[in-house]
């Protein structure tokens, strides 16, 4: 037996013994996604106990350093966990706009000091982070962002305001590009700071959607003192980080798929005639998506690789984005066109309580958030096209 074939035994075994039966069906609403913090309300004891066990194990962030509340994993080894929760069902334990996207950006840039204080609580579902980007002045021209971060000696007074903060309403601590420096140009100023939600002098307002629920706030800033540890990188550095933080969250916006199989939907509501599906137009266009979906799923596997093996992503995190982006609406489009009428059921069983219709309508925004399409295709055009501006 290999050692990969012996670990894929021993976590086979593992979960069999840990992964609570509750934790070993579908997501049926967003309560079911846990998302960890001081202010996470568990939907049931086996929710709680799932994060607890896979932290504790280091497998919510299987591949990080063990130093830092990771598993210690090796690339092989977190794809065949990935495939052994699979196998059963297993929810993932956490979500977390820190495995996403501080975490990668701490391992790269923050000191010794940093990674230790934030990247285990991270690991173990304790800290709930958000994301202090957006601007009202400055949304796809993140660059001109003004809120500003004056030095006072061992601190940063911040004020200003941030929008589209996702739930920051419910975090704990917000990563946040901050301008230290007006009289250089726009990229040069820019700082990238850590602090928590509850220091004084934060506030968040939420913004209510047409769906009467929201997961946007706007973040205000009044005077709040940030002390200097808390910078990551050199002062004046945060545009850096800033951008390298981006290719993980747009590449993690890409590989958004749900897991309702198209197949199985159109078979259920079409019908099926001579081992096919009935309808062939319906049966042509899944067949194309699923193709997509295939090649770039694997494209994705081997900006993984490349990143695991040092390369960084740069702007090829914008293609993954804008193709992951599109690929996800055109799924949601024809999971209409397979449920028809049904798909917009807003109550009942069928749609999972409007979950179909929600999904699909959410899917829109996948071309705003994380740096809107039109902005993904002028940093493709530019940067690696080489076409002229």
């Amino acid at each position: 037996m290999s050692d990969l074939e012996k670990f894929r035994s021993e976590t086979r075994v593992w979960l069999a013994e840990n992964c609570p039966s509750l934790m070993r069906t579908p997501i049926q609403n967003d309560a079911d996604t846990c998302w960890g913090g001081r202010k996470f309300v568990f939907q049931s004891d086996d929710q709680k106990l799932w994060l607890e066990r896979m932290g504790a194990k280091g497998w919510t962030v299987p591949t990080w350093p063990k130093e830092y509340g990771g598993g210690g994993l090796t690339k092989a080894e977190a794809k065949v966990l990935s495939e052994e929760m699979q196998r059963i069902g297993a929810r993932s334990p956490l979500s977390s706009f820190g495995i996403w996207m501080l975490g990668p950006a701490l391992l790269e840039f923050g000191t010794e000091e940093q990674k230790l204080e934030h990247l285990p609580k991270i690991a173990r579902g304790e800290i709930r982070w958000c994301q202090g980007y957006s601007e009202p002045n400055a949304g796809s021209d993140l660059a001109s962002l003004a809120t500003k971060a004056e030095d006072k000696g061992d601190h940063y007074c911040v004020t200003g305001q941030k929008i589209w903060t996702s739930y920051a309403d419910k975090a704990d601590w917000i990563f946040c590009l901050v301008r230290t420096d007006f009289s250089v140009s726009k990229h040069l100023g820019v700082s990238f700071v850590l602090f928590d939600m509850e220091s004084k002098g934060v506030s968040t307002r939420p913004i209510t959607l047409i769906s009467g629920n929201s997961p946007f706030c706007e973040t205000f800033f009044d005077s709040v003192m940030v002390p200097k540890e808390n910078r990551v990188g050199a002062e004046g550095a945060g545009w850096t980080i800033a951008k390298y933080l981006l290719t993980h969250e747009r590449a993690s916006i890409s590989d958004m798929f749900g897991t309702v199989s198209l197949s199985d939907l159109a078979v259920e509501k079409r019908g099926v005639e001579g081992g096919r599906l009935k309808d062939g137009m319906l049966r042509h266009q899944i067949a194309e998506h699923e193709i997509d979906r295939a090649a770039f799923l694997i494209t994705l596997e081997r900006a993984a690789d490349e990143a695991k093996a040092g390369a960084s992503l740069g702007a090829f995190s914008s293609m993954l984005k804008y193709y992951g982006t599109e690929l996800n609406k055109d799924r949601n489009e024809l999971v209409l066109k397979a449920a028809g009428s049904d798909a917009f059921e807003w109550e009942g069983q069928f749609s999972n309580n409007g979950e179909l219709a929600k999904s699909w309508l959410r899917s829109k925004g996948n071309s705003i958030e994380g740096g809107t399409s039109e902005v993904q295709l002028n940093i493709i055009s530019k940067r690696i096209l080489d076409l002229p501006a």
